[in-house]
């Protein structure tokens, strides 16, 4: 089968709330087969979904959308190309400190952008985040435990309301990371980089948002969430909770 039509080919997803997915557009199917995609972002793609990914936040031509702590851009490459030439991409990544080392490398960002006229990169504090226009869609990977990290000291009540602030009215918000033992301290993400479910719907809730829905494409029940997500054994194939929470209009 042509990767294409793996694409296409796209089961459709039992979500938590009752809803259902359909396959995806043809906008994001071809999105993720964009030959401008480096080699080393597509051969992750069966371990990512990204096709699956986009249709559940509802990613579409004309949006903007904001990358929250993108990293090296493999999603943000494929949101430029879906939302096309009539919308905005924001890759959102924190600001530099006052006085950076000499030597200091810039962020890998900021050279994706660089090929994709629609990716504008904002450097911001995150408990103040502010967009240059609000977003339809706000998407993190993998992240949302960082905030957590006892390094950044951060209060993530202020961060929650920020994103809050920075979606336009009826907008999503969607977070997908690695889930941790229910109960797990919020520590885990300092021990092990997963976060406890349970506690993103609560602090998530705490800032307004209503909490939608959730797809299961990453779970894996053979996780036992005992190890680091970066453990060699584990690492790409974590269980992983993707939740869409919508700020009322």
């Amino acid at each position: 089968m042509t990767r294409k039509l793996m694409l296409a080919a796209v089961a459709v997803l039992a979500l938590s709330s009752g809803m259902a997915q359909a396959a995806p557009s043809k906008a994001v199917v071809a999105a993720v087969a964009d030959a401008g995609r480096p080699e080393a972002d597509t051969k992750r793609d069966a371990d990512r979904k990204p096709a699956e990914m986009l249709e559940f936040a509802g990613v579409k031509p004309g949006q903007t959308v904001a990358d929250f702590l993108p990293g090296g851009g493999y999603f943000t490459r494929i949101f430029a190309k879906a939302v096309g030439e009539k919308g905005v991409v924001y890759a959102v990544i924190n600001a530099p400190p006052p006085n950076p080392a000499p030597d200091a490398k810039p962020n890998p960002i900021v050279a994706v952008a660089a090929a994709y006229p629609n990716i504008n990169v904002v450097q911001a504090s995150f408990q103040t985040l502010a967009l240059p226009t609000q977003a339809d869609v706000i998407w993190t990977a993998q992240n949302y435990h960082d905030l957590h990290l006892a390094r950044f000291n951060l209060d993530v009540a202020a961060v929650n309301k920020a994103v809050y602030a920075a979606l336009k009215p009826g907008g999503v918000y969607v977070v997908l990371d690695h889930a941790a033992l229910p109960g797990a301290p919020l520590d885990t993400a300092d021990k092990l980089h997963r976060i406890d479910p349970a506690i993103v719907k609560a602090e998530l809730a705490a800032a307004g948002f209503k909490y939608e829905g959730e797809s299961t494409l990453l779970r894996n029940t053979t996780d036992d969430h005992t190890k680091g997500v970066f453990d060699p054994t584990l690492r790409g194939h974590t269980d992983q909770f993707i939740y869409k929470f919508r700020k009322p209009k």
